[in-house]
């Protein structure tokens, strides 16, 4: 666990967020952040139904682009949907005082995720190649990897925006208007809590994230979420 001098504040905004809005929040938050005018900051939102395109991005994965808003973002990865039922995190954090290691970053916001799958017995999974959590799923005479949380991030000034989508609730019928992270084939997929058979809130998905946070990260404050 990596302690630091201050918590970390820890932002849950209610209801439905726009994403542009959030961005720009999110932007100068991390600005902020970068001239040593504002503390880190993990932001817990909900969108309503979008997709997102990463610099990664191969315009064939968006195979039904009327069907939700598409907003272009400057972080990591490819194609990914948010909305509701589905928690996304932004996180902003220096990473001048955390090793300046991108890799050991997305490394640990993958224990994060892993960590609060933990809480509800669900054993999450990375692979090689393939940025997130995976859950594998079998049946008879059949398997496959599920993925359930995404990870897209970027940094400037060494302080990281973005962050993590962890599917708790999400419309999963949603996904199927682009090809997620670029990954297809029938031996892949998505899933989420409640897909899983856990009748799990949002409240307590957010709770798991927390516990985890603190574990990887450090300890962490009700903070406001950022304007």
């Amino acid at each position: 666990m990596n302690e630091t001098a201050e918590r970390i504040g820890w932002a849950v905004s209610p209801g439905l967020v726009e994403y542009e809005a959030a961005v720009a929040a999110m932007e100068a938050r991390a600005a902020a952040i970068a001239t040593d005018e504002a503390g880190e900051l993990v932001w817990l939102l909900e969108h309503p139904p979008l997709y997102t395109a990463g610099v990664s991005a191969k315009q064939s994965d968006l195979l039904d682009p009327d069907r939700f808003p598409v907003f272009q973002t400057g972080r990591g990865g490819q194609f990914t949907y948010h909305g509701p039922g589905q928690r996304v995190a932004y996180v902003m954090l220096d990473l001048r005082k955390r090793g300046r290691d991108v890799t050991r970053f997305v490394a640990d916001l993958e224990r994060w995720i892993i960590g609060a799958l933990d809480a509800f017995n669900v054993k999450g999974e990375v692979r090689d190649g393939r940025v997130g959590v995976w859950v594998e799923r079998k049946g008879p005479g059949w398997a496959r990897e599920d993925k359930i949380a995404a990870i897209g991030v970027r940094l400037r000034k060494w302080v990281s925006f973005h962050g993590i989508a962890f599917n708790v609730e999400p419309e999963l019928e949603h996904f199927s208007g682009i090809t997620p992270c670029g990954i297809s084939g029938p031996q892949f997929g998505v899933t989420s809590l409640v897909d899983l058979g856990l009748p799990v809130t949002m409240s307590d998905a957010d709770a798991a994230l927390r516990s985890s946070f603190h574990s990887v990260f450090g300890a962490t404050a009700d903070a406001a979420p950022p304007t």
